[in-house]
């Protein structure tokens, strides 16, 4: 029975790196390699599995999918068909309303982090390490150094709402902001 569940949910997985690559095929990064926006959410599900010893697949599902709805036009009941409810709950609970202005959108992560469930939490973790990480090594060539700093402060704020829920993911995001700061200063 186990085996059966296991190529289930490595079926599942590749259906959502493919759901997303699909909708992320025409997107790239904002680093100065400009790589393919794919490697985000691949990065973010990865550091879940390998970092945080994260087994649950709707969590890394829903981390492959966590930007789709935000920056590819991908509606809720898109992911729900084809991913199940707790994939679409999850990701709409880390989904930023692009309606807003980007300080409120900020603010709001800022407010929203403590009350995020288990599953989101792990995903919002995973996305500021993957963030952190490339605001380090592959900046958008136009942000100043100010503004790196301010981010990487912004995004430890964040970070500070999630704690608790997975030591080893808090404890990489903790190398990664402290080299990121060495970097930028």
């Amino acid at each position: 029975m186990r085996a059966e569940v296991a190529v289930h949910d490595c079926a599942k997985l590749l259906e959502a790196v493919n759901f997303s690559a699909s909708k992320h095929r025409d997107q790239r990064r904002k680093g100065a390699e400009q790589s393919p926006y794919i490697n985000h959410p691949v990065e973010v599900a990865n550091v879940l599995a390998g970092v945080g010893g994260v087994e649950d697949v709707d969590v890394l599902i829903a981390a492959l999918l966590h930007d789709t709805v935000e920056d590819t036009g991908t509606l809720p009941e898109e992911l729900e068909r084809q991913f199940g409810d707790t994939v679409r709950r999850l990701v709409e609970e880390v989904t930023d309303d692009k309606s807003l202005p980007k300080q409120e959108r900020k603010r709001l992560q800022l407010e929203h982090a403590p009350r995020l469930s288990r599953g989101a939490k792990l995903i919002k973790l995973g996305d500021k390490i993957s963030n952190v990480r490339e605001i380090a090594l592959n900046p958008p060539a136009d942000w100043p150094l100010a503004r790196r700093r301010e981010y990487l402060e912004w995004a430890a704020g964040v970070v500070a709402g999630l704690r608790g829920v997975n030591e080893r993911l808090e404890n990489r995001f903790d190398e990664v902001l402290g080299m990121a700061r060495r970097l930028v200063g």
